[in-house]
């Protein structure tokens, strides 16, 4: 399968082409909601898990949280592009084995087989919802508000405005846990019963035939195979994807999906905890 082809497509706007260099497997598929952020993996293998656990718990727990999520000074791996990017440990590899010193991070004398059982471990914790690995906190808004509209006026307020397109906001979505899952991960909570915090223009796509000519539309399906659109008219097309031919998404959601790596946990708490107070 050209998985990786389609993970290019559908994270950015992109150039379909012979010659493109493969992204990292099992990243970003289009179905139901919208454009997935993360990996799905298939299962792992429970042995190696299991293994990894133990290793991980002896040696990293300290430091990367028992869920992964930071510890005592160790920054959370859950949205680490290098464990996101990773599919065996051949990514995490490196950093164990050679360490960090700049950021106090000790190296480890463990064997790539060691790695790979921690990373089918860390490959286990669900980054898009509540995973059974956390106790479910009474309450999510637990960040410091000032902080978060700070943050809202420096990184978001170029698209959003808290007196415009999301006044009101905590009104249409009362449930703080919906709510951050909505601006955190934009189009997750749609088909789901939740409202969506944040509206937006689905993905838009221009097919460019061998011949020249293109067709534009709405996005409805894209795969290794076929691209399926929706044009102005409400006329549906669909083409099958060929070397002499360009496919080209544009999500309005990707600056959201871009920021998705570079949060803090202490910016996911702070933003939510402003965003609850857009009554």
């Amino acid at each position: 399968m050209r998985i990786a082809s389609i993970a290019i497509v559908v994270l950015a706007s992109v150039t379909l082409s012979a010659q493109q260099p493969p992204a990292p497997a099992g990243r970003g598929r289009i179905g139901g909601a919208g454009i997935g952020a993360y990996p799905v993996r298939e299962p792992g293998d429970p042995a190696a898990i299991e293994r990894g656990k133990s290793i991980y718990s002896t040696n990293c727990a300290f430091c990367h949280g028992a869920d992964t999520r930071g510890g005592d000074g160790g920054p959370s791996l859950l949205r680490s592009s290098l464990v996101l990017d990773d599919q065996n440990g051949e990514r995490i590899a490196p950093v164990v084995q050679n360490g960090r010193a700049d950021q106090g991070m000790p190296k480890f004398a463990m064997t790539n087989d060691q790695i790979a059982d921690i990373a089918a471990f860390l490959h286990t914790f669900r980054v898009n919802g509540y995973d059974a690995s956390r106790e479910r906190p009474p309450s999510i808004v637990v960040g410091d508000a000032r902080a978060g509209e700070a943050f809202f006026n420096e990184t978001c307020a170029s698209c959003h405005s808290a007196t415009g397109d999301l006044q009101g906001l905590a009104m249409r979505v009362p449930d703080p846990r919906t709510l951050q899952q909505g601006w955190l991960m934009p189009g997750s909570t749609v088909g789901r019963g939740g409202p969506a915090p944040v509206k937006a223009r689905p993905p838009s796509v221009t097919v460019t035939l061998a011949t020249g000519q293109k067709v534009e539309g709405e996005l409805e399906r894209i795969d290794d195979f076929v691209v399926a659109l929706k044009t102005a008219d409400g006329a549906r097309r669909s083409f099958r994807i060929a070397n002499d031919m360009k496919v080209d998404v544009k999500d309005p959601l990707q600056p959201h999906r871009d920021l998705l790596r570079k949060y803090r946990d202490a910016d996911i708490h702070n933003v939510t905890a402003f965003l609850v107070t857009l009554k």
